[in-house]
């Protein structure tokens, strides 16, 4: 089954490296979809997949790289849509 999830991380996770890992870390799990920054300071990504690797993404984004500061995470499940061939950074 595939799964597709919006998620917005805030706390000190822009300047971070918090896309590029995330990237890094979608293309390993073979995830499609994307991640920017947003104007309020958050990390927005937009990710699908199938549901454990969707599961474990979510999970990774809950801490994220070694120099952010995940405060809190909000997860909006969707349902999927295959449109997407990779995985993003937006900019």
């Amino acid at each position: 089954m595939n799964a597709r999830v919006n998620v917005i991380v805030s706390g000190r996770v822009q300047g971070v490296w918090f896309r590029a890992s995330t990237k890094q870390k979608a293309d390993e799990l073979g995830i499609t979809g994307w991640v920017k920054n947003t104007s309020d300071g958050n990390v927005e990504a937009l990710f699908e997949g199938l549901d454990k690797n969707v599961g474990e993404i979510v999970d990774w984004c809950k801490t994220g790289p070694p120099l952010a500061e995940v405060k809190n995470i909000r997860i909006i499940r969707l349902d999927p849509k295959k449109d997407f061939n990779d995985f993003s950074i937006k900019h």
